[in-house]
């Protein structure tokens, strides 16, 4: 869940990392999110496994003509609320994602955040995507439906887009 340290199934995943990182004397700044691909229309903004998923959901919405900026948040303590609000403050909406819980998750306070540091940017509701609120299943047909798809982020990033 989002509430563990790392996410246990991001082990087999793979996917392109700068030869900065690579460094051996790389250090990830703590509390700066970083912008994975920049965009107009929609922020999504998320952090570990959902980052994927948001990327995959920002190309199958360029596909329908909608512009979505994705933030990896990269670290939630400290959070980098500069970085969400200037992202809302261009884009003008913002989908939040997460696979924890709905009550008292970090989606929950990014959009207390957005509420207080950038409302009079917002030309849609502020959007939270999370787990479903049930234990976690076992079996991988239930996990799946009790967790965000791209399917999920895709359809709400068009709904605060009006489309």
């Amino acid at each position: 869940r989002s509430s563990d340290l790392e996410n246990e199934l991001m082990y087999g995943e793979s996917f392109p990392v700068s030869k900065e990182a690579l460094s051996t004397d790389y250090v990830a700044p703590i509390g700066k999110a970083l912008v994975m691909k920049p965009g107009t229309d929609v922020t999504l903004v998320s952090f570990s496994k959902m980052v994927g998923f948001c990327k995959k959901a920002a190309d199958e919405l360029a596909k329908e003509g909608i512009e979505a900026e994705v933030i990896n948040l990269r670290s939630l303590r400290p959070l980098d609320r500069d970085a969400i609000a200037a992202s809302v403050r261009k884009t003008n909406r913002i989908v939040v994602v997460e696979e924890g819980w709905p009550q008292a998750g970090v989606g929950a306070e990014i959009a207390t955040m957005v509420m207080e540091d950038a409302f009079d940017h917002l030309d849609a509701p502020v959007e939270r995507i999370t787990g479903v609120d049930v234990p976690m299943p076992y079996a991988a047909n239930l996990e799946n439906a009790a967790l965000p798809q791209v399917e999920d982020i895709v359809r709400v990033a068009k709904r605060v887009c009006y489309k």
